[in-house]
């Protein structure tokens, strides 16, 4: 839980003409055949934590993609781009832990930063292990003397245990990043200070990851109503007694239990969870529209339909509080981001507090032009969801520890 989070901030210490590493989250989505960067908000979003540290020598670190896939690669291009939203001189290091990493790190100057290649090319990064662990690993071993100070700014990774988010910040004085601070801040809002109703949209392509969040905001009194679409907007339907169709039924494969978790949900909390009352579908090449009464349907269930759209803009106007985190249907194909985009459009003109989660989410609504219009566009998707399901996050729990043993820090 946020509840109590003590941590201590950049202003915590006196970082002028230190060497400070700072752990981020600049994983970012690639073109697949160019490798191009297609979206740096995540490198946008660092921008106060290293204007903070302006004075200081800092050493950046971070991880893009994993083995195995197509966008594991380089940081370079990173290094590039980050030079355009910072005032610092910025040069990258090909090396992580070796020789030339290093010397580059002892020779930095203050006001200047060096990135370090992708942090997994190193294997022991690939392991989720614990603190005393991650402390005893080659990476922080090497590394570590070289630093006054970790800054760990990566939220988007807080629910991870690796060598570089929580090894560091056994054997440095340690604190959290500006990022870190808003992430940790909003959902506090939401799951602590939240006035009342309270709104939870949520839907994506998976059901794992949101059954969690739903069960915690029920049955901790956190949520008055749940909006479904995606997949979850699936399990609950067939939880309702429905059946789906052919296609769809591919896709629930798998999912039994969540769908029977589904059903003590809707039997506990039946006027708390609204699932879609109609749909869209893909008919020759077109968006059609079909009640949910009237499922099964042969075709693919691509979005929430419009009176669905309706119903679910009209809570949102009402609520106080909104965290919203995965799409609600296909927005990628055309004619299908409609129920996406016209929810995300309420929550720009809801009055309460609201927060946008998720890649594909806050991707749209950066798209959409909406970082003013929110009151937190978070940077997280799986972190978000820990926080939201009760988890305790690895990171967190790592700057808490710091915190006690440098000073005891601020309640978050």
């Amino acid at each position: 839980m946020v509840s109590g989070t003590k941590f201590l901030r950049i202003d915590s210490f006196d970082l002028e003409n230190k060497t400070v590493f700072v752990r981020v989250d600049i994983n970012i989505p690639l073109d697949p055949s160019t490798l191009q960067i297609l979206d740096d908000a995540r490198i946008r979003a660092i921008g106060p934590t290293l204007s903070d540290l302006r004075a200081s020598k800092v050493v950046i670190g971070s991880h893009q993609s994993r083995p195995g896939r197509i966008d594991f690669t380089s940081l370079e291009p990173h290094a590039r781009r980050l030079q355009r939203y910072c005032s610092q001189k910025v040069e990258f290091s090909e090396d992580i832990v070796g020789p030339s990493a290093r010397q580059a790190i002892k020779q930095i100057q203050s006001g200047e930063i060096l990135v370090l290649d992708n942090l997994r090319f190193c294997a022991e990064e690939n392991m989720d292990c614990p603190p005393e662990m991650a402390a005893k690993t080659h990476m922080v071993r090497r590394l570590a003397p070289l630093f006054d100070f970790f800054v760990n700014d990566a939220f988007g990774t807080a629910h991870r245990s690796q060598p570089s988010l929580i090894g560091f910040a056994e054997v440095l004085p340690t604190a959290a990043g500006r990022l870190m601070e808003r992430e940790l801040d909003a959902l506090n809002t939401v799951l602590v200070t939240s006035e009342k109703p309270a709104v939870f949209i949520l839907g994506g392509a998976k059901a794992e990851d949101k059954l969690p969040v739903i069960e915690h905001v029920l049955r901790q009194g956190k949520a008055d109503k749940i909006l479904l679409g995606g997949v979850p907007a699936k399990v609950f339907l067939v939880a309702k007694g429905l059946k789906l169709g052919p296609k769809s039924d591919e896709e629930m494969k798998g999912l039994e239990k969540y769908v029977e978790r589904a059903k003590a949900l809707l039997k506990d909390f039946p006027s708390h969870l609204e699932a879609p009352i109609d749909l869209a579908i893909l008919k020759n090449e077109k968006r059609q529209e079909i009640a949910a009464k009237d499922l099964p349907t042969r075709e693919t269930i691509m979005d929430i339909g419009r009176r669905t759209t309706d119903r679910f803009v009209q809570v949102i106007h009402q609520a106080k509080t909104v965290v919203a985190n995965g799409p609600l249907g296909v927005f990628e194909k055309n004619g299908f981001d409609y129920g996406t985009r016209n929810v995300l459009e309420a929550i720009g003109e809801c009055d309460g507090y609201t927060v946008i989660g998720g890649g594909h989410l806050t991707g749209l609504a950066s798209i959409m032009g909406m970082e003013d219009q929110v009151s937190h566009l978070s940077t997280a998707g799986g972190a978000m969801l820990s926080l939201l399901a009760g988890e305790k996050l690895p990171v967190v729990e790592a700057l808490e520890r710091a915190a006690e043993r440098y000073g005891g820090g601020r309640a978050s």
